[in-house]
């Protein structure tokens, strides 16, 4: 709606991982060089973990996008899923061939003898499981199983573990304390700091095509990093409402009022303490009003 009237090419702040958009801020890179420094080291189990809108499937994905041609890449972005169930999603794509009612042992056996035959090639194999916080435990445990295929020199397959901080604390089972010890490389990926909210957005901008003068104003960038608390996702939600009020305003600028305004109507939208707290006291005021107001119509109608 608003890219003619900005001077947009696209419309800069999707919510779809479209790699040409990431940002190479000081987290995200610092993370994209963990993965990939892991990866190249032939490490059994890499870890990723965000809080929920902070980038980690962007992230997987400009990971496996930067490998190159020596990696055999498999991407399960929905792993929670019975233990067969996660063997066979894994043996589809790194095209083993495996009759439909192959039991794990057959499914273990195939997978070893395609691994074999690609590290015969120079190829690593690399699975990246998104949302891990959702893997069953005992999908976790046919994980660690799979990490045992290697060679003298090096593991057949590598996992990396992209997760909510949930699956730390799923990784703290006792359960599950041989996986947990084999994770050699970790990375936590936290919001973005008010600066780099500002880089973000001039970034998303210029990847959209936007050649003008600053569009947002810096009260305005004030107002989207304390609203969205640095998410990414956030940043990017508030920052499209905004614009589509300043269109709808015919403004070439976006002020502080319309990141306020869409923030507003942002359920996930971080607002004050002072403002949660005044609210909290409005609400508690209107009860007690209203419970007066009772008491005072029921003591009337006793005393008529």
């Amino acid at each position: 709606m608003y890219r003619a009237h900005f001077g947009l090419r696209e419309a800069p702040f999707g919510l779809t991982p479209d790699t040409s958009y990431f940002f190479n801020g000081p987290q995200s890179q610092a993370a994209l060089n963990t993965l990939l420094v892991a990866a190249r080291n032939g490490e059994g189990f890499i870890k990723i973990t965000g809080e929920v809108g902070t980038g980690k499937t962007f992230l997987c994905r400009k990971f496996l996008q930067s490998l190159g041609p020596a990696f055999v890449t498999a991407y399960i972005p929905n792993p929670n899923l019975p233990a067969q169930a996660l063997i066979q999603a894994l043996a589809a794509d790194i095209d083993v061939l495996v009759a439909k009612d192959a039991d794990q042992h057959q499914l273990l056996t195939a997978i070893n003898l395609r691994l074999l035959n690609l590290a015969a090639q120079g190829k690593r194999v690399l699975l990246c499981l998104d949302e891990a916080q959702a893997i069953p435990l005992e999908s976790l445990e046919a994980l660690r199983l799979l990490t045992n295929l290697e060679t003298e020199k090096r593991k057949l397959l590598q996992i990396v573990l992209f997760g909510q901080p949930e699956l730390d604390a799923k990784l703290a089972l006792p359960e599950i304390r041989q996986l947990t010890q084999r994770i050699t490389f970790h990375y936590e990926l936290g919001p973005l700091s008010r600066d780099d909210v500002e880089f973000y957005v001039a970034h998303r901008l210029r990847i959209g095509g936007y050649t003008g003068a600053r569009l947002f104003e810096r009260a305005a960038l004030k107002k989207l990093y304390g609203a969205s608390g640095g998410i990414p996702r956030l940043v990017n939600i508030m920052a499209h409402k905004a614009l589509m009020l300043a269109y709808g305003e015919g403004r070439q600028q976006v002020s502080r009022r319309h990141v306020a305004l869409a923030a507003d109507d942002t359920m996930a939208s971080r607002r004050p303490a002072w403002l949660q707290a005044w609210r909290k006291r409005w609400t508690w005021l209107a009860g007690s009003g209203a419970l007066a107001g009772a008491c005072a119509v029921s003591l009337t109608l006793l005393n008529r």
